[in-house]
């Protein structure tokens, strides 16, 4: 089954609904996907889960307060790290591989440092470490490029997540094209209260203390392009020297988006990295 075909699920957390889509073969250790800011289960490049799910069980959820999940939005990724966790144990998981993108890379990291053992293959694309360069500055740097995509009639993402080459304009198309393949059983749009609830959470995470990635003892993937906007490539260097013996893909002519115009190149390397 593919999915834009996978059916939207709900599991109960303490009287709180979180959505979920699940597919792929079972067996083996599932990959949980972890999205980003104001992101709901059809943000999720279908290419890239198709890509993974011929070969692993895939797990993409909403946060608490986003899209088909109920409750509030929390405003700090450790509320998100532990909503994840709980989650994570409710599906009757003992450990996972975890693929988070952007805010979803945050997310990831506070849960491998918080649930040692819980995570066993960790994949980090388009983000950046708590108190990373530029992360508590996304809303400004977001903001105009939000009013050019309302003034422009296209989607922000086109200016948010890709470059402004002739590539990267058609990466985007094609993109925001895959996105709209699923015609039905569509998630919910994020809340202009849960987007901005989300925002202070990232501003949060880049203005707070770093932590101690030397603690990451698990094998780590970290995946960008080489013209990040919203969270600064550097951030991806970074985090590289600081994690040891983790490994780093970074895609030309790329912006935030980066995995998702070379879902091409990244489904394979995430395939081999998880399979290695």
């Amino acid at each position: 089954m593919s999915y834009i075909d996978t059916s939207t699920r709900s599991i109960d957390l303490d009287g709180t609904a979180f959505a979920y889509r699940d597919l792929g073969p079972r067996g083996g250790v599932p990959l949980v996907l972890l999205n980003h800011w104001g992101a709901v289960l059809d943000n999720f490049d279908p290419r890239i889960v198709d890509g993974l799910s011929r070969r692993h069980r895939v797990i993409a959820i909403d946060y608490r307060g986003i899209g088909a999940s109920g409750g509030t939005a929390p405003v700090t990724i450790d509320e998100m790290a532990r909503d994840a966790i709980a989650l994570i144990r409710a599906l009757g998981f003992d450990q996972v591989d975890l693929l988070g993108f952007s805010l979803g890379g945050f997310v990831a990291q506070d849960i491998v440092l918080k649930a040692p053992g819980l995570v066993r293959r960790l994949i980090l694309t388009d983000t950046g470490p708590a108190g990373g360069t530029g992360i508590d500055k996304v809303g400004a740097v977001s903001w105009p490029l939000i009013v050019k995509g309302l003034l422009t009639r296209r989607d922000p993402k086109t200016y948010l997540f890709f470059t402004s080459t002739s590539n990267g304009r058609q990466a985007a198309r094609d993109f925001l094209k895959r996105l709209k393949e699923r015609k039905v059983d569509r998630d919910k749009g994020p809340t202009p209260r849960a987007f901005l609830r989300q925002l202070k959470a990232i501003q949060a995470w880049g203005r707070q203390a770093p932590q101690d990635l030397g603690g990451i003892r698990i094998p780590v993937l970290i995946a960008n392009g080489d013209n990040d906007i919203m969270v600064p490539t550097s951030n991806s260097h970074d985090m590289a020297r600081r994690i040891p013996g983790s490994q780093l893909v970074i895609y030309e002519d790329a912006g935030h988006g980066g995995i998702f115009q070379y879902h091409g190149e990244f489904v394979p390397k995430a395939l081999a990295f998880l399979n290695d």
